[in-house]
């Protein structure tokens, strides 16, 4: 995959949470732009267009479904890989056939960083969202 697909919006309203994605995808080759909340993330993911959104679900002004829910429609017939965090639930990352809150990937806050990298980068090569 060229770097040039590899961009990542992360909307979350903690900032500590939010640099250490960040901190995460970057050293893994992607181009990151951060949100702090649902509104900022919708403005975000149209000047910038990346491929793969990241939203946490809780945040003030717009929460993450809301927030998944538009971009996605935004996204039309190529949306961007949509992945759902949350503190809420505590099961294992994983993938819905349909859409489910907005997003087809959920994955627990509790899921170390790099390992949500390694679950973004698999969703990509498998040309699955592309």
């Amino acid at each position: 995959m060229t770097e040039s697909l590899k961009k990542v919006l992360i909307i979350d309203d903690d900032p500590f949470f939010l640099k250490v994605l960040t901190d995460n995808f970057s050293e893994n080759g992607f181009t990151v732009y951060n949100a702090n909340d649902g509104i900022e993330g919708v403005k975000t993911y149209i000047e910038k267009q990346p491929n793969v959104v990241i939203s946490d679900l809780v945040m003030p002004r717009m929460g993450g479904v809301s927030t998944c829910m538009e971009i996605s429609r935004l996204g039309g017939d190529t949306p961007p890989v949509i992945v759902l965090l949350t503190s809420m639930f505590q099961e294992t990352p994983h993938e819905h056939s349909a859409a489910e809150m907005g997003a087809k990937v959920h994955i627990p806050k509790s899921t170390r960083p790099v390992d949500i990298v390694i679950i973004v980068e698999q969703l990509l090569e498998r040309g699955k969202y592309l």
